[in-house]
């Protein structure tokens, strides 16, 4: 049983799922203080500092992320220093050239900009992109390596620290927004510098970088980065519109709310997805077609079971996460369009629909398709950019933007499907039986450590 349960826990799968989940809970937790220790208007202000620094963090990293796990696997010793340093250098130039870009934008701007919610986000964010530079880089690295235990780490320390800062500002300090972007760029440097020390981050070899890995990460991370941006800006589109539409800053405080069920359920998502784009590439890479539906298959089949509980789950107590998550200042309200609780609910469904959307994406971009995941993306996003408009301009509904949600990602779905179906076999029988064979499994080990323990007690 020991060997079992020790087994079990340096799994992929768990350690991916575990640093998630980890993170998820701490996230949750900084964002229910925050909720509490910040007015809603410096609360707003911190909600787009963060899905605006999201969308920064698409732009850096996506030219190289998924381009470096599909290109590492299989890779020899040499060829892998090169890719890294490439990565390096790439990611190094590309926070430079933003961050200038976004210090130029706020002293054009200046006045405009200071008298809005996007004061902190151009001030702050440049300086952050380039403290947390080496720890996210480090991350990229060490996920195309799969070292799944060592991200738990980074990601444990980050998020803890800054989780304990906000619970010790809500007994004792009550610091203001800016004071707390302070002591969050403090402790990202604290991170960075402990990866570089580890040399985890791949700086060191930004020298092996060659005009060939380049290419290589640039030809393929050009159409993955747009579909990075657009999976952010999916995300975060919403609250940017809302942010200059009619309904105002307390319109973005509030549809945060529901917002954080998506993060949520991005926990077993981006767990599954992150060991499973490795496993997929390196079957596609080898010519193993078979091998690369079957994986496509059990994650996506385990993935939309999983979700089926917790989408029923968060539908029937839609209240009292509202409540745990933000008390009952936004609970209450007149204004049917403003009704926290359906809107939980709509994002609840909307989470039946994501492990398909995801892993069609996933699949298409193991199999060296990033220009079609681009695409998908690009089609989704201009769906939910015109439903967010005749939502907010047109009705003033937060209702209707949730349900462009569904909208989108119906679409996301399909054209998923359609394209995945032209390069493998691909069928929704298949996905549930796959998942359903994945659990029998599961189930199957349980009743192998229940013998065990018997087995022992006698």
């Amino acid at each position: 049983m020991y060997k079992l349960i020790k087994k079990i826990i340096k799994e992929d799968n768990f350690l991916s799922l575990a640093g998630n989940l980890l993170i998820a809970i701490l996230g949750l937790g900084g964002f229910a203080l925050l909720t509490r220790s910040l007015t809603a208007n410096d609360f707003a202000q911190w909600v787009i500092f963060i899905s605006g620094g999201s969308f920064i963090e698409m732009l850096r990293f996506g030219i190289t992320n998924n381009a470096l796990v599909r290109f590492l696997s299989g890779a020899t010793k040499e060829e892998s220093e090169k890719l890294i340093g490439s990565n390096a250098l790439i990611s190094t130039l590309t926070t430079i050239g933003l961050s200038v870009l976004m210090v130029s934008i706020n002293h054009i701007f200046k006045e405009s900009i200071q008298n809005s919610i996007y004061c902190l986000f151009f001030t702050w964010y440049p300086l952050l992109a380039l403290v947390n530079l080496p720890w996210n880089n480090a991350l990229i690295v060490l996920q195309a390596k799969m070292k799944y235990g060592i991200i738990l780490w980074i990601k444990t320390l980050n998020s803890g620290l800054f989780f304990l800062v906000l619970l010790v500002n809500l007994l004792f300090l009550n610091l203001s927004v800016t004071q707390l972007i302070w002591i969050l760029i403090t402790i990202n440097l604290i991170t960075s510098f402990l990866c570089m020390i580890k040399g985890w981050d791949g700086l060191f070899l930004i020298t092996k970088a060659t005009k060939s890995t380049n290419k290589t990460l640039l030809n393929f991370g050009k159409y993955s980065t747009f579909t990075l941006i657009g999976t952010n800006l999916l995300r975060n589109a919403d609250l940017l519109i809302i942010s200059i539409s009619p309904l105002g800053s307390e319109a973005v405080a509030l549809f945060s709310i529901p917002l954080k069920l998506t993060e949520l359920q991005q926990i077993p998502l981006r767990s599954f997805a992150a060991t499973a784009f490795p496993k997929m590439s390196k079957a596609s890479v080898e010519g193993k077609i078979k091998e690369l539906q079957n994986i496509l298959y059990t994650y996506t089949g385990a993935l939309t079971y999983l979700f089926i509980a917790i989408s029923i789950v968060t539908f029937v107590f839609a209240e009292p996460f509202v409540i745990l998550i933000s008390g009952h200042q936004y609970l209450n309200t007149d204004n049917t369009n403003f009704d926290i609780v359906a809107l939980v609910r709509i994002f609840s469904i909307y989470g039946l629909m994501l492990p398909i959307d995801r892993m069609t994406g996933i699949g298409l971009d193991s199999m060296n398709k990033p220009h079609i995941n681009a695409l998908k993306v690009m089609l989704m996003l201009a769906t939910n950019i015109i439903g967010d408009i005749i939502a907010l301009f047109v009705f003033e509904s937060l209702l209707l933007v949730a349900l462009s949600t569904l909208v989108f990602t119906a679409v996301g779905i399909l054209v998923g499907a359609y394209f995945v179906r032209q390069e493998i076999e691909f069928s929704a029988k298949e996905i549930f039986k796959s998942g359903t064979s994945f659990y029998k499994a599961i189930w199957k080990q349980l009743q192998m450590m229940t013998k065990d323990v018997k087995f022992i007690k006698k």
